[in-house]
């Protein structure tokens, strides 16, 4: 009777971890996944890379306009373009780090992203020197997407202060763990400019506890990408932009994620 009950235990246990993994790996990550506003990027990767090839930060925010538009629109935003990285550049942020003097342009370590490195990067200072401060890489990769004009992808995260890299022992930046918070206030600020015509989500990553960037951080994400359609040659919306609701199944995810997050003590 024992060995039969301890069968019944093992088989119900086996049962459950099946559906448990087809749950966790199949039919949900299908359910809340949608590329219906941008179906071209469905199939490329939501991760960065390292020039040594190694997994760097996530990709968590879009853009839809040309390259004038993005620069104006950030620009307008409150964010600063970030200045190439060169030996002069490089003197002048460890100066502003070391003597906490401001340094609103300072370079931004190059990432990779199908093989190139960023094409525009953008920052916005946090206290009195390049030592804090949020920044954003984009990426252009599609010259034209479901709205007829150019889509970007870009990288958003907080460095929180310099140090070692936990996998190269070079000297970098080291991310805040929220890159939610950074993708959050970029559209935030664009809105807040008046420069985007509407906002929309499309499936980035995927819920993300335990992530770790190219210099070992740890971040978290609940995956998902938001995407800014920007006014054209400078416009300025009157109105408040369009916010296209995601699918109900996405927003249950949402919620699940906000609970799990609370309790693991992300937020």
């Amino acid at each position: 009777m024992i060995e039969k009950d301890a069968a019944h235990a093992l088989w119900w246990g086996l049962a459950a971890i099946l559906v448990w993994g087809a749950l966790a790996y199949v039919m949900l990550p299908r359910l809340w996944t949608h590329h219906e506003r941008q179906p071209g990027i469905k199939h490329l990767p939501m991760v960065t890379q390292t020039k040594q090839g190694i997994p760097g930060d996530p990709i968590d925010i879009g853009l839809v306009g040309t390259r004038e538009d993005v620069i104006r629109s950030m620009y307008a935003a409150g964010w600063q373009p970030a200045d190439p990285v060169t030996l002069k550049s490089s003197i002048e942020i460890v100066g502003s780090v070391l003597l906490r003097r401001p340094d609103p342009q300072a370079p931004v370590s190059p990432l990779y992203y199908d093989g190139r490195v960023e094409d525009l990067a953008f920052e916005k200072e946090v206290g009195r020197s390049a030592n804090r401060r949020d920044h954003v890489r984009f990426w252009k990769v599609m010259d034209a997407g479901t709205e007829g004009a150019p889509v970007w992808l870009g990288s958003a995260t907080y460095d929180r202060g310099v140090g070692l890299s936990h996998y190269t022992g070079a000297v970098t930046h080291h991310i805040g763990p929220d890159v939610d918070a950074v993708r959050d206030l970029i559209i935030g600020d664009l809105k807040a400019a008046g420069v985007v015509r509407d906002i929309y989500q499309v499936t980035g990553l995927g819920p993300t506890l335990f992530g770790r960037n190219g210099g070992g951080d740890r971040y978290y994400t609940d995956g998902e990408l938001w995407f800014a359609r920007l006014m054209p040659d400078g416009e300025k919306n009157p109105d408040p932009p369009t916010i296209v609701a995601p699918p109900p199944a996405v927003g249950i995810k949402d919620a699940v994620w906000n609970t799990v997050a609370d309790l693991v003590g992300l937020q």
